[in-house]
């Protein structure tokens, strides 16, 4: 029985040990897990907070990559403390589910100036007489334009109809473009292709443009794509709740793009939230870093330090003197 005994109290030791690996004993914890769902902003704003996170505030911090859904029932479930860019209208239901139940907490609004939707080069409507492109869809406007279009968008895997890039698989707008092939006839003449990652739609927008030919698909901004490339984004009817509920025959609903934390954070980590609640940024100043992160071939973190060195007027407000002496000394 003494043996018994003694094992039982070793194995007890263990587990309080591993649960307490990330914890400081008091309700606090020492390490911040971040979520990556899958895009260059996001992983941006991550590696700027993790920079003051850590090296201002102290604490250990940590990624989990996944796509948009797996990453928020993970915020939901505290597997995730920090959520840095939640769309909340692309996520809406699930967002303001998570809200009124009181698994997550809006922090802050990061930015609230973005577009997103549709977009074609410029130079299929306008032409680029610079490049010696002449204009392939002069009388394109709007989305539901596009199904007068399909040879001009030819699908290469199936000529006589047109392709129109939608969304990476797994992404929450995919299925709501997917709803307004149905709503707006493209089906009729486009294929919905749904790529499997946001880097295989980039390539494929980044090689038709360099080669002056038509692509369709969609984006968003801010983004280094947006930021570099002359692209339109094609026209919708104006936002209105009720038809996009129905059909997502309106134009994509505004976004507040915001930091949002799991119920816990305020408690287990106040410094963090505190920092978090002052977390501000926009449009322009999120593709400046994705511009810097593109143009130079460098990573989300090499991005961030760049950033935060040109702006450091900007993140230093979000805290305190102290806390940002700590932070520059470790950007030196």
């Amino acid at each position: 029985m003494k043996k018994i005994g003694f094992l039982l109290l070793i194995t007890f030791l263990t587990v309080l040990s591993a649960c307490s690996s990330d914890s400081a004993g008091d309700g606090k914890i020492d390490k911040i897990v971040f979520a990556d769902a899958g895009w260059d902003s996001i992983r941006v704003h991550n590696s700027i907070a993790q920079m003051i996170v850590e090296e201002g505030l102290g604490y250990k911090t940590d990624v989990t990559s996944g796509s948009t859904a797996a990453t928020v029932q993970g915020l939901r479930e505290g597997d995730i403390n920090v959520y840095m860019e939640v769309w909340t209208d692309n996520i809406k239901e699930v967002y303001e589910e998570a809200i009124d139940a009181g698994d997550i907490e809006k922090l802050s609004v990061n930015f609230d100036d973005n577009k997103q939707g549709l977009y074609v080069p410029t130079y299929v409507i306008e032409g680029d007489e610079e490049r010696g492109i002449e204009a392939m869809a002069p009388d394109l406007r709007t989305v539901e334009d596009l199904k007068k279009y399909p040879e001009v968008f030819e699908d290469p895997e199936d000529p006589g109809r047109g392709r129109i890039i939608n969304g990476p698989s797994g992404w929450a707008v995919e299925k709501s473009i997917t709803q307004k092939f149905e709503t707006y006839g493209l089906d009729e003449t486009m294929n919905n292709f749904i790529p499997g990652s946001d880097s295989a739609a980039v390539a494929d927008l980044v090689s038709a443009y360099e080669s002056g030919k038509a692509w369709v698909g969609y984006y968003w901004s801010p983004t280094w794509v947006t930021a570099k490339y002359d692209l339109t984004l094609l026209e919708e009817p104006a936002f209105d709740p009720e038809t996009w509920e129905k059909t997502k025959g309106t134009e994509f609903p505004p976004n507040d793009v915001v930091v949002a934390v799991h119920k816990d954070v305020p408690d287990q980590a106040p410094e963090v939230v505190d920092f978090l609640k002052n977390y501000e940024t926009s449009s322009e100043l999120t593709e400046d870093a994705l511009n810097y992160m593109e143009a130079n071939d460098v990573s989300a973190e090499e991005a961030a330090v760049w950033w935060m060195k040109e702006y450091e007027d900007i993140w230093t407000a979000w805290v305190s003197d102290e806390v940002a002496e700590k932070v520059k000394d470790a950007l030196n």
